[in-house]
């Protein structure tokens, strides 16, 4: 005998799946040339950190999370005024940014990607390691790794540990 409970609650369910979704969708509307930094605050909130940028312009930085896999930044001229919007965590960006990372600041990664899903030290070196999420079916992420001097020396991806979790299911009989 089939139980319709569960379809009855899974018709329920999915119209309110539906308008979270579309609602999330709309949030994320980039920001368009020429819109005011007010009405991105308005529509986005605060960003997760802002950056100097030359001529008095500021870089926002709207990071999804440790988990998330988007970073949005928003460049706004010294009038307050969106000058571009990018979502910056994309094998793209990495690539272009891999091509000159060599000698970077942290800082000047930080104004690049955002902040990092993850940091982590490398023993002995006197290094460090950060590591973006982004989206992938490969479950990859991208990471970056400075010498002891805070200085980057490299770039590539990487197996993202979240992904080799143990399997605590029984197997199945």
């Amino acid at each position: 005998m089939r139980s319709t409970t569960g379809h009855s609650l899974h018709r329920r369910l999915m119209p309110a799946a539906a308008a979270l979704l579309l609602a999330g969708c709309a949030m994320m509307t980039p920001p368009q040339p020429g819109q005011t930094s007010d009405a991105v605050l308005q529509q986005w909130g605060a960003p997760t950190d802002r950056y100097a940028l030359p001529d008095g312009a500021q870089r926002l930085e709207y990071a999804s999370g440790r988990w998330g896999r988007t970073t949005w930044m928003v460049d706004v001229d010294r009038d307050g005024r969106v000058r571009a919007a990018h979502q910056v965590l994309n094998e793209a960006h990495f690539a272009a940014l891999a091509a000159r990372i060599v000698g970077m600041s942290p800082e000047q990664v930080l104004l690049e990607l955002g902040r990092p899903a993850e940091r982590g030290r490398e023993g002995w070196s006197g290094g460090a390691f950060w590591s973006w999420r982004y989206p992938t079916n490969d479950c990859l992420w991208f990471q970056v790794r400075f010498d002891k001097d805070r200085r980057a020396t490299s770039a590539g991806y990487g197996i993202d540990p979240s992904c080799d979790a143990p399997n605590d299911r029984a197997p199945s009989k």
